[in-house]
């Protein structure tokens, strides 16, 4: 241990720099495995599914599909397409 402090100790005071931007390297791959975030988003993530259901947008032609998925089938709005 005391050969990883003395070299520390070197490093800063030959090169500030180098090592403050090491230690933020370091920091920054470790972090995100401590960090809570990355649990919280992990379950987000598993809970919020890829693909969504996208209604079929009907265009006159499929007359067994409704046009929104809490419409039954059999179009209601006939008289609106023939106005």
């Amino acid at each position: 241990m005391a050969g990883v402090l003395g070299f520390l100790k070197n490093a800063w005071n030959k090169e500030p720099v180098i090592v403050v931007s090491c230690g933020i390297g370091l920091v920054g791959m470790v972090l995100p495995f401590i960090s809570p975030l990355t649990k919280y988003s992990g379950m987000i993530n598993e809970a919020v599914p890829l693909n969504y259901p996208v209604p079929v947008r009907d265009d006159g032609n499929m007359p067994d599909i409704p046009a929104h998925p809490s419409e039954p089938k059999g179009n209601k709005i006939e008289w609106l397409k023939n106005f």
